[in-house]
């Protein structure tokens, strides 16, 4: 049995099981990316720990009938895995919980007639199942999203915490030794091709073999292919995993729909449903004159993030060597790759209790020639944030939109050290969590 790498989600798991207000926790994320390991990591901190597969154990949705009575229930539950159901001493798991939309549906009586229980949910294409019941449990239960793993907590897993805590804690003031940045630099060449999907990650930690690593890759992708079978009462599995390599293809750039398909009404369903399976994240463009930033959005302009960078490589054919001995602005600049990857590290450094929302700004007007890759917020202020291979690289869209939008500074994210230009700040591509705090 492979042991279990921490996760940054660990913290928060901990801080819901101390709070005294809590909610029944429901986990959401894509499938694979370690939800279930991070709840069962959670239950080694109980007494009692009581994990129900819905899917394998289907026998026990009949418990959960038309009138339901929790403390009863629980009492069953207890009865059939032989483990007391305490509250403050037992965590209850209910895995697999799509399976079931009346068991998704009867959370909010754990939160109404036994908050004091420690409850978590979990399952995978749970989006699917959610949006056959868009009203259920508001208030009454709380979601928390997961990612694959951020290239800090892969650096985590190799036993390299002194070097994350001493990245976190670098800026434009006080850039990393010479000898650390070239190591950083090198672990993200390796992070681009391992990625972060939790089995490619403990496969990389356990024999340092890119060809196992892929092999893990190719496995997932034909648990997606499964997964798409089951969507083929709305849209034809082929349409899906096209659409998804079409995503892949086109990474870094605005979605062109002709690209994937002919049928644009098809590839917009498609595209709705990977979004729903947490395969993709939208990235929406904005006109960013204030917040919140989805308040000017316009969907006819849209890119979209591939969910793990290791899969997409794997998905796309791309060779060890492209990445490993590209020389620095190849490497930036392959494919739009860099330009995903940030904005991944964006939202898997983002609060884990909102559905991540990103955006990029482009000047509508005609002839006009400015685009910024990403816009955050921090501290209830808007930041332009451009992916660029060296101080080679024009920075006149980041100084229009600056002028523009009033920022009072904007990033520009590379494989150089920290630095600063005028009123631009210059990030390492592996030190994104240094400027991610919304």
């Amino acid at each position: 049995m492979k042991r279990y790498l921490s996760r940054h989600v660990d913290q928060y798991l901990q801080e819901w099981k101390t709070d005294n207000n809590r909610k029944p926790l429901l986990i959401r994320g894509a499938r694979q990316v370690g939800k279930s390991s991070a709840i069962r990591n959670l239950g080694k901190t109980f007494k009692y720990f009581i994990e129900i597969n819905i899917e394998k154990q289907g026998n026990v949705r009949q418990l959960f009938g038309e009138n339901i009575d929790i403390k009863s229930i629980c009492n069953q539950i207890s009865a059939i895995f032989n483990t007391p159901v305490v509250a403050g001493e037992t965590l209850l798991f209910l895995d697999e919980i799509q399976e079931s939309n009346r068991i998704i549906a009867s959370l909010r009586y754990f939160y109404e007639d036994f908050p004091e229980l420690h409850v978590v949910a979990a399952g995978s294409l749970l989006e699917f199942a959610l949006e056959e019941l868009p009203s259920f449990a508001v208030g009454r239960v709380r979601s928390l999203y997961m990612y694959p793993f951020s290239f800090d907590e892969f650096l985590s897993s190799q036993g390299l915490d002194i070097q994350v805590d001493f990245k976190q804690k670098s800026d434009f003031m006080h850039p990393l030794p010479d000898a650390l940045h070239q190591q950083m630099v090198a672990q993200l060449r390796t992070f681009f091709l391992v990625g972060g999907m939790p089995e490619a990650v403990c496969e990389w930690v356990s024999t340092n073999n890119f060809a196992r690593c892929a092999a893990v890759h190719n496995d997932i992708v034909d648990t997606l292919q499964d997964d798409f079978n089951k969507y083929k009462t709305r849209i034809s599995p082929l349409v899906l995993m096209n659409t998804l390599r079409s995503v892949a293809r086109q990474a870094g750039n605005k979605f062109i729909y002709a690209e994937a398909g002919n049928d644009a009404g098809t590839i917009k369903t498609a595209l709705n449903l990977l979004v729903l399976a947490g395969l993709i994240t939208p990235v929406t463009h904005t006109s960013a004159n204030g917040l919140p930033l989805g308040a000017e959005i316009n969907p006819k302009y849209r890119k979209f993030l591939f969910f793990d960078i290791g899969l997409m490589q794997s998905l796309l054919g791309i060779q060890a060597a492209d990445i490993l001995l590209a020389n620095e602005t190849d490497f930036v600049n392959k494919g739009g790759l860099s330009e995903m990857f940030a904005g991944l590290e964006l939202v898997k450094y983002g609060n884990y209790l909102k559905k991540p929302e990103m955006h990029y700004w482009q000047r509508m007007e005609r002839n006009a020639q400015a685009e910024v890759d990403y816009v955050i917020t921090m501290n209830s202020s808007i930041f332009p944030v451009e992916v660029k291979a060296n101080t080679s690289g024009s920075m006149q869209s980041m100084y229009k939109f600056i002028e523009l939008k009033g920022s009072e500074y904007g990033y520009r994210t590379s494989l150089e050290n920290f630095c600063t230009y005028n009123k631009v700040r210059v990030v390492p591509l592996y030190a994104l969590s240094n400027i991610r705090d919304t």
